[in-house]
């Protein structure tokens, strides 16, 4: 069984061939804080030879076996590093109690002081691991001993989740779901439980009040949905995990991975350019995944063995450019030197009469009008999704274009690729029936067939929409080559759903709304009100 796992995860991860399938666990670690609580860990090293190698630490709330050790920790201690896989605070026999992401600072810096002074530990360190795993490192980086010799945060980012809890913007797939997760994940059967709650929870979305969705999914309160319905962003009560103001003086190597499609990748980015703008030792890879992706993994295990690894031996990692992106569109990776890359320009496309998108000025006309009704809210397809049994991802978006709630604006065909590389954004000037609505905007490639797939996409709320407003949206950054032949296209709409939360045009806050209101929406386009999506573009030679 140990073969076949060792195998599994092998070709899974398309990793060399390990230099031992011959392990030895030390089980159940008792690591001391500083406020009395232990937390336990397992010790994972070559039968024969694993003391004095280098420790790859992960911090994890989601338990210390089964697949998650069979995918993050195998491979790992098969290939030159010993590993230590803690359970965090309150999570699987460690003691506290699980209060998610808001001591990871103190109990990690406390591990890291703890680990460094076994005495089969050696002389490096490397922290490592996604999600969950890399906010546990981005908590500490910036004040770890000496002994850790690099930082390999996946999918991850430093303010971890703050993203989600904008007042205008709210997400409810990503806090729900997780938060319903992490709730029942120590109870009997809890991978069964939750594939069973998948048609409870797509329910629960349209729960009002929001404030009771976790007990109609599953019938117990999940404690961080609940604080993130209290509490948006700005919260004081997020300070604590915000850790953002840190990453300037993180000195130790980080080399993070990400996804074009993943939900943590705007904050990912942001903590990249800090670090390069501090002058810090830098990279990042960046591929056409969302956040829960087979191709992130191994991307991530081979920075682990590749660029972790070298370092914590003393070496150099292999020669490589600071940022690599996988380019979609083209299809394929390139390298560059910094985010956002040089040489792109940013390049305004106006919404034109008729649906009509152009670099052109537009011209005098009337508003495009739709009707928005939060009772049967604008789906999300595709896209930035993070839910069990969702689709992710670029998609079809033929279904979603045709609805009479989402407009869309579409250049001609072009005579020449166009490459966009950097951040998107848009401008949009919108009238609504109601105060409060939201305004979706996506990027989307038409192929010859006709059919429109998503590339990347934002949304901003405002709150005195009943007049003319000029709606600023920040749609994800993207790496895209539209093809000649092709056509660029925008869509706008007033949501998607559930990726975001409905806005139910009253301005009630949305842990207590129960009443959704219909809305009359208007796009402008004209010279005095210029609706517009900015694109980084180049000609590729």
């Amino acid at each position: 069984m140990t073969s076949l796992s060792s195998r599994l995860s092998q070709r899974m991860l398309r990793l060399p061939p390990p230099l031992t399938r011959d392990l030895t666990i030390e089980r159940d670690l008792r690591v001391p804080l500083r406020d009395g609580t232990v937390l336990l860990a397992d010790r994972w090293s070559p039968r024969s030879g694993g003391d004095g190698l280098p420790t790859a630490l992960l911090r994890i709330p989601y338990g210390r076996a089964g697949m998650i050790a069979a995918q993050l920790v195998r491979p790992l201690a098969e290939r030159g590093f010993q590993v230590l896989i803690q359970s965090t605070r309150g999570t699987f026999g460690s003691g506290g109690a699980f209060d998610p992401l808001r001591c990871e600072r103190e109990d990690g810096i406390d591990t890291l002081n703890w680990l460094v002074a076994q005495p089969w530990c050696g002389e490096s360190v490397v922290l490592t691991g996604g999600s969950y795993l890399g906010f546990a490192q981005w908590a500490v980086a910036d004040a770890v001993p000496p002994q850790v010799k690099a930082v390999i945060p996946a999918v991850s980012e430093s303010a971890f989740t703050l993203g989600f809890l904008r007042g205008d913007a709210f997400s409810l797939e990503a806090t729900l779901s997780w938060g319903l997760q992490v709730a029942d994940q120590e109870r009997p059967f809890a991978l069964l439980r939750q594939l069973g709650r998948i048609r409870k929870e797509r329910r629960a979305w349209y729960t009002l009040p929001l404030s009771e969705a976790d007990l109609a999914a599953n019938g117990r309160r999940s404690d961080y949905f609940q604080n993130v319905l209290a509490h948006e962003a700005d919260s004081p009560f997020w300070q604590v995990i915000d850790h953002s103001r840190r990453v300037p003086d993180i000195t130790v190597p980080v080399s993070s991975v990400g996804g074009w499609f993943d939900i943590f990748l705007p904050g990912q980015l942001r903590d990249f350019r800090v670090l390069q703008e501090a002058g810090r030792t830098a990279r990042v890879t960046i591929g056409p995944w969302a956040h829960i992706s087979m191709g992130a993994g191994q991307v991530a295990a081979a920075e682990a063995l590749d660029f972790g690894l070298a370092l914590a031996r003393g070496e150099k990692p292999a020669d490589r450019a600071p940022v690599r992106l996988f380019v979609m569109g083209a299809e394929k990776w390139r390298d560059f030197p910094t985010w956002p890359p040089p040489g792109y320009t940013p390049r305004r496309f106006h919404l034109q009469p008729n649906g009509a998108l152009s670099p052109d000025a537009p011209v005098e006309s009337a508003p495009d009008t739709y009707r928005y009704d939060p009772a049967d809210p604008t789906p999300a397809v595709g896209g930035v999704r993070m839910a069990v049994g969702v689709r992710s991802g670029r998609v079809d978006n033929t279904a979603l274009e045709a609805r009479p709630d989402v407009v869309t604006y579409t250049t001609p065909v072009l005579d020449k690729d166009t490459e966009v590389i950097g951040e998107v954004s848009a401008e949009i000037w919108f009238r609504s029936s109601l105060p409060y609505a939201d305004v979706f905007v996506r990027l989307c490639d038409v192929d010859e067939e006709g059919r429109s797939t998503n590339v990347c996409d934002g949304l901003a709320g405002l709150t005195d929409a009943d007049t003319i407003t000029c709606a600023t949206v920040q749609l994800w950054p993207t790496a895209h080559l539209f093809k000649r032949g092709h056509r660029i296209r925008v869509q706008i709409s007033s949501g998607a759903f559930p990726r975001y939360n409905r806005n139910p045009g009253t301005g009630t806050p949305r842990a207590t709304a129960q009443t959704l209101h219909p809305a009359t929406q208007q796009i402008h386009h004209t010279p005095t009100h210029p609706s517009t999506l900015t694109l980084p573009t180049r000609e590729p030679n």
